[in-house]
């Protein structure tokens, strides 16, 4: 039994191969075929989504540990750390609204089942070793091209390869991978 409210999945690769374009194709995807997905990025220690001087910016600077930021096309929620750690990917799963699959981005030591993204002419893809090889949580690797590729990853273990230009192809793979075909057999 998973320790998630709802079925998850990662990705793994090095910057600028290609992540955020394919999950964004892949959410597109999903969410075309009637799933919910909600999605977690991790991103740099400093971001910020409030600006300096913008009352809710003042209320978080004299102390306040949440704000609720509230318009008529969305709301977002800062929950100020402080000294507190950063929230386990369990936790913040746990905060996200009910939905039929949550997406992970930029959590590379995350024990959840990831993908990892592949690129023969990145640099850093061939010249450090595949991720696959040492986390378990990887069930597959995409690569422009899947299995006809001419340049393929060194792997020592056996995973599924997928084709990285075929974003329906891993849309069809996390469903199947998460039980989302199961949970929804003729609805999608």
């Amino acid at each position: 039994m998973s320790s998630f409210a709802y079925p998850v999945i990662g990705f793994s690769a090095y910057s600028g191969t290609g992540k955020t374009t394919l999950i964004e194709k892949v959410i597109a995807n999903l969410t075309a075929r009637s799933f919910v997905v909600s999605s977690i990025k991790h991103t740099h220690h400093h971001f910020d989504i409030d600006r300096p001087g913008k009352d809710s910016y003042r209320h978080r600077e004299a102390g306040a540990r949440e704000i609720l930021l509230v318009s008529d096309q969305r709301w977002v929620l800062m929950h100020e750390l402080h000294t507190s750690r950063e929230p386990s990917i369990q936790e913040q799963v746990s905060h996200l609204s009910p939905c039929d699959l949550v997406v992970v981005e930029g959590f590379k030591n995350a024990e959840i089942p990831k993908i990892e993204l592949w690129r023969a002419e990145h640099e850093p893809c061939v010249s450090q070793p595949c991720k696959a090889n040492t986390d378990l949580n990887i069930q597959a690797i995409a690569i422009p091209g899947g299995h006809t590729a001419a340049r393929q990853p060194v792997l020592h273990r056996d995973i599924q390869i997928l084709d990285l230009d075929n974003h329906i192809e891993i849309a069809d793979y996390i469903v199947k991978i998460t039980g989302l075909a199961a949970k929804f057999p003729s609805s999608h």
